[in-house]
């Protein structure tokens, strides 16, 4: 018998973490860290709700935190199986995983230090240097997209790996099965779903036909994105008319795929003459810069247009001007540059690392421009400067919001509602499971699809609820 049960990323986006059961087999798709505010946040302390030790193995559909971010406490708990996914995916999850042991460290001495003092205890990192370290050996062999695995010897169990088009590497998982009955069944788990028409990733692979149980995220399920050649002008008009201001640009950017992209633009900007060469660009995150590299590497997994097996010439993201700002004594010397710069800089929610530096010494200025070109979940300062907040508190201190801001949502690297409605209608499955959502959106999106695919069971689970396949 086959069941599956959602220990993360239920009524809520991030924690991704499914377990899907086959008979004595168990094997988990993800396993994610919480992120937000500390009522989210505080899930990733209280177990996963299964034990690790029990686990036969697992498939990564992708290098983000929220989807890997776990893995660290999975090998504290005893787990000893293989963790699936691409070669980009392998890369771009050690160094994930390796820049949060090192936040979660930083973090831990900072509070330590100001909350011991009043008596608060402080709670340990959530894991360390160490423990992803130990986790190297659970990876492998990486897997290509379309190769087919078998899970079990002996058991037809099976599964393969299609690009989701989200970041580098990122994969649809389909697994093949049998139930109880002896009948051959499909699972398929989107991971996260890019938009398409991106110049460095791929579009997404079309859903496989034939789907018994369908997994899909919903981030973006109540509403669509600006088009993406908008969203470039957009950019391209905010960042020119700052300069000629001469002010600063900042840019809060996720180090994987968002700050590429970004990179991406400019680059193109100052090849054609819409952008000066002299303007100084800093990727001011030390992870970015890595999974830049990481690029470089992957490229055949990358759109082959602009930077893959076809291509031809320089990098993208070589250009005139570019600094790549990896120490903390290169990050502050950019506030003594003058004039017109943009600064690209993490974390994509503000919710901590150098752009809240940089926010701190320029959010207040009038000639400052901040865009931002992701997505802000509820709690995080981000969003409340999205939703128009006046002052703001960084690192304890009000900081008045006197720049203009630009929300830019076209440059998502989620599917919009039209792009996740049309993919469920091509795939058609028997069930559906909508997860990694905020409830406004799951909820859009499960009234729509029960209005066009009125023969499709629509679930969305709330958190370790458990369904039979």
């Amino acid at each position: 018998m086959a069941k599956i049960q959602f220990f993360g990323a239920a009524q809520t986006v991030t924690g991704s973490c499914h377990m899907l059961k086959f008979g004595k087999r168990r094997y988990i798709l993800d396993a994610g860290q919480f992120q937000g505010p500390w009522e989210i946040e505080k899930l990733n302390y209280t177990g996963f709700g299964f034990k690790p030790s029990t686990l036969d193995g697992m498939i990564l559909s992708h290098g983000h935190l929220d989807h890997c971010g776990r893995i660290p406490l999975l090998q504290k708990g005893g787990f000893s199986g293989n963790i699936y996914c691409t070669p980009p995916t392998v890369d771009i999850s050690l160094l994930i995983l390796m820049d949060a042991a090192h936040v979660l460290k930083e973090e831990f001495v900072w509070k330590k230090r100001r909350l011991t003092r009043a008596g608060i205890k402080v709670m340990e990192p959530l894991f360390s240097l160490e423990d992803v370290y130990y986790s190297l050996e659970l990876f492998g062999p990486a897997v290509p997209y379309g190769k087919k695995v078998g899970l079990a010897p002996g058991i037809d169990l099976t599964f393969h790996l299609n690009d989701a088009g989200h970041v580098l590497g990122s994969s649809q998982i389909v697994i093949e099965y049998r139930d109880r009955r002896g009948q051959k069944k499909k699972l398929l788990y989107t991971g996260d779903l890019g938009d398409g028409g991106r110049p460095l990733v791929s579009d997404p692979t079309p859903p496989e036909k034939d789907v018994d149980a369908l997994i899909m995220e919903s981030t973006y399920g109540d509403r669509d994105h600006k088009s993406y050649e908008s969203s470039v002008q957009e950019l391209e008009e905010a960042i020119t008319t700052t300069v000629k201001r001469r002010g600063a640009v900042l840019i809060p950017t996720f180090a994987l795929e968002r700050a590429q992209e970004i990179l991406y633009h400019i680059g193109m900007m100052k090849r054609s003459g819409k952008l000066s060469k002299r303007v100084p660009v800093f990727l001011n995150s030390p992870l970015a810069i890595n999974l830049t590299r990481i690029y470089e590497k992957h490229c055949n997994y990358c759109n082959h247009d602009n930077f893959g097996k076809s291509r031809k010439g320089p990098s993208p993201f070589e250009f005139p001007g570019l600094y790549f700002t990896e120490t903390p004594e290169e990050s502050k010397a950019i506030h003594n540059v003058q004039g017109p710069k943009i600064v690209l800089a993490g974390s994509g929610m503000m919710t901590g690392g150098r752009i809240k530096h940089h926010l701190k010494h320029l959010l207040w200025k009038e000639n400052t421009t901040l865009i931002i070109v992701g997505y802000q979940a509820e709690g995080t300062l981000g969003r409340k400067i999205v939703d128009g907040a006046k002052e703001v508190k960084i690192f304890g201190e009000p900081i008045a919001v006197r720049a203009r801001v630009y929300t830019i949502n076209g440059f998502s690297a989620h599917a919009d509602r039209t792009n996740l409605l049309n993919y469920v209608k091509k795939a058609r499955p028997k069930r559906l499971f909508i997860v990694h959502g905020e409830p406004r959106s799951q909820s859009a999106l499960a009234s729509t699809v029960r209005k066009v695919l009125p023969h499709t069971e629509v679930h969305v689970p709330r958190l370790k609820e458990s369904f039979t396949l």
